[in-house]
């Protein structure tokens, strides 16, 4: 059995290490990595200045996916998993070049407790109202799929949108509200709807059955974050040790994919090579690429996925040389405020031990749907936007504008982050109906059942298993 993995971000490294694992254990597995980079892990990079760990990309996993943790442990990095900072967690949203607390009783985008949301000043009167009254709504089955924003503003109208679910949504996809569906990205919020009517209420219902389950608590006390103490590229150079090193083939890009009669065909460079299976865990419009010659409406499906671009600035500072910051982990940046930020960490907070003492780190994040013009910006005019506008919004005695930074470090992805546009379920399953007519492959990534690290490698290590017992039934692995 000849494996083909194509793309060598933490997905086709997941998978990978699965069918190294399948190998070990006596499977006739053979694979072959490919990387059009130069280095392996994709946005997983990770880097150590003075001691403080900068993160290119994704700096941490969600715990309650319990996929990125559990390989973690499996590679011997258990004891390097560190839970975020939640006593000290606080979001704060930009209104009007302020920082604005979110109220208590906020459950992601549902106000829960009356008092708090009373009295916030992130809702003008008219919000409160109807977020008061919203409670009286009936159920309403709804059988289309709809952008987040036409479900958040039928409940509590256009400020709620503007304030909260754009922020929220572009901190977590890079993307805008106004395309994000519905049905893929809140499924819990849409069925809420159709039982209950009031978000409000069907979001306390579940608040009670969670207060009741056994299973309440399980993730033993930690974070809601979780990240790694030397970075996340601790989590690629340990799955990177354990791969076969001739298997990995780095520069090197794959120019087509063809169906054969017995397998599949693979050119890469002046090279064709025949293998059993494929995984495609590029970006699915990479995947898209690959695939028109094979099944030309699959294509389309997989190149019709919309993705977003980001840049992530670090910026490193004597901390004797800041003010006061406000307490928390940092601030989101509503686009109605119509700065280039979408929002600031302030690192040394919330992951203890990855800052030095004395130190002070501020990620912030631009880009997304509606901002890919700023990738063409020079380095040094990135970092003097952010510099100003952390000036701006946390104020000149809290971040001196004539303070430079110690270190900034500038990432940019391009076309990295893939967003479940209005439609996305029908597409997936146009996707999968066509995929699985192709015997021998798996469409593996960010584009298809989930967007966090911990989605990626589940995928990835189940599509290595699916092949695995598909090609080699008699043979057990762990």
């Amino acid at each position: 059995m000849r494996i083909a993995i194509i793309g060598g971000g933490i997905a086709g490294l997941a998978a990978a290490y699965e069918l190294e694992k399948a190998r070990m254990a006596g499977a006739p597995a053979e694979y072959t990595l490919f990387e059009q980079r130069e280095r392996l892990g994709g946005s997983l990079s990770s880097e150590i200045v003075g001691g403080a760990v900068l993160e290119r990309g994704p700096d941490s996993f969600i715990t309650e996916k319990t996929a990125a943790a559990e390989l973690c442990r499996e590679l011997g990095l258990g004891e390097e998993l560190v839970p975020s900072n939640d006593e000290a967690r606080k979001t704060h949203i930009v209104v009007h070049n302020r920082l604005v607390e979110l109220p208590d009783g906020l459950m992601f985008l549902v106000p829960t407790k009356l008092v708090p949301t009373a009295f916030t000043p992130l809702f003008s009167l008219p919000t409160k109202a109807r977020m008061a009254l919203e409670l009286l709504r009936r159920p309403h089955p709804n059988g289309h799929d709809q952008s987040v924003a036409e479900l958040v503003e039928r409940h509590f109208g256009q400020e709620a949108v503007d304030r909260l679910a754009d922020p929220l949504l572009s901190g977590i996809y890079g993307g805008d509200a106004t395309q994000l569906s519905a049905q893929t990205v809140l499924p819990r919020m849409v069925e809420m709807e159709t039982q209950y009517g009031s978000l409000t209420r069907g979001m306390l219902a579940a608040h009670r059955r969670m207060a009741k389950s056994p299973s309440r608590g399980t993730n033993g006390g930690g974070g809601i974050f979780t990240a790694l103490r030397g970075g996340m590229s601790q989590l690629v150079d340990a799955l990177v040790a354990r791969l076969e090193p001739s298997a990995l083939r780095l520069s090197t890009a794959v120019s087509e994919l063809r169906r054969t009669y017995d397998g599949w065909s693979v050119v890469s460079g002046d090279a064709r090579e025949s293998y059993d299976a494929v995984i495609l865990a590029t970006p699915a419009w990479a995947a898209g690429e690959l695939l028109t010659a094979v099944d030309a409406e699959l294509g389309e499906d997989l190149r019709t996925i919309p993705y977003s671009s980001s840049i992530t600035i670090n910026l490193v500072y004597d901390e004797n040389r800041l003010g006061d910051l406000p307490s928390g982990f940092g601030f989101l940046v509503p686009a109605v405020e119509g700065r280039a930020m979408l929002a600031s960490t302030f690192v040394h907070r919330k992951f203890l031990g990855r800052t030095p003492p004395g130190k002070a780190v501020f990620r912030a994040f631009l880009g997304g749907a509606n901002r890919a013009a700023l990738l063409e910006e020079s380095d040094e005019k990135l970092i003097a936007i952010v510099r100003r506008e952390l000036s701006e919004i946390l104020g000149a005695k809290a971040v001196p504008p004539n303070v430079a930074p110690e270190h900034a470090q500038v990432s940019r992805w391009p076309r990295a982050m893939a967003q479940y546009a209005v439609g996305h379920k029908a597409r997936m399953e146009r996707i999968e109906a066509r995929a699985s007519a192709l015997p021998g492959l798996r469409l593996v990534g960010n584009a298809y059942e989930g967007i966090g690290v911990p989605d990626c490698i589940r995928m990835g290590r189940r599509a290595a298993q699916e092949l695995v017992e598909t090609f080699v039934p008699a043979v057990g692995v762990e």
